[in-house]
């Protein structure tokens, strides 16, 4: 199945998940999430806020608690599409959003940029990632563009997929870069190399 088909095929799927199941497959995934080292480990998490019905992270935004009855609050970026890139901007409950000319809730442009030296985790949405850590998008190419320049491509990723897009193995283009987790309802596996 071509990349454009099977994109459509998993689309349609998720957007025929009730709403209670996709919150409930969001709120597993945000667990398994929350357990994850690299999740505890992190101060400044690259996320995104969901588009059409992507699993929601926002119960994450809120501040961590460690259970150690001390609030851990994360630093969280959300990009925002500047041509063919993606500008990470700092985000609190007090910046305001705006969407974008694809619908997708974005920070302002006047909010405060993140360098790739202040960022410990990147999570990655996705229509589908394979076993190896491909991912299929939407086919703009923003996020392998991101990972294959030098000072993203060492940053811990994660793919954000309900379990049914997570797939054996994707059709894949010389240019895509692969990531090294992959986080489901199900749970969080480490991509074969």
């Amino acid at each position: 199945m071509e990349k454009a088909e099977l994109r459509r095929s998993l689309l349609k799927t998720r957007q025929s998940m009730s709403v209670a199941e996709w919150k409930r497959s969001s709120d597993r995934i945000c667990t398994y999430i929350t357990t994850s080292p690299l999740f505890t480990q992190a101060k400044t998490i690259l996320a995104y806020f969901s588009f059409k019905k992507e699993p929601d992270l926002s119960s994450l935004f809120a501040p961590f608690d460690d259970g150690k009855d001390t609030q851990i609050t994360k630093r969280w970026g959300f990009p925002r599409c500047v041509g063919d890139s993606l500008c990470w901007h700092l985000y609190t409950r007090e910046h305001t959003l705006q969407k974008s000319a694809y619908g997708i809730i974005e920070p302002h442009a006047d909010a405060p940029t993140l360098n790739p030296a202040e960022v410990d985790l990147i999570l990655i949405p996705a229509v589908a990632c394979d076993y190896q850590g491909y991912r299929l998008g939407y086919g703009g190419g923003y996020y392998d563009r991101l990972l294959s320049s030098p000072e993203w491509a060492t940053k811990p990723t994660m793919g954000i997929v309900f379990d049914f897009a997570h797939l054996p193995q994707l059709p894949i283009e010389s240019w895509d870069q692969p990531l090294q987790n992959v986080c489901t309802e199900i749970g969080m596996t480490a991509c074969q190399k």
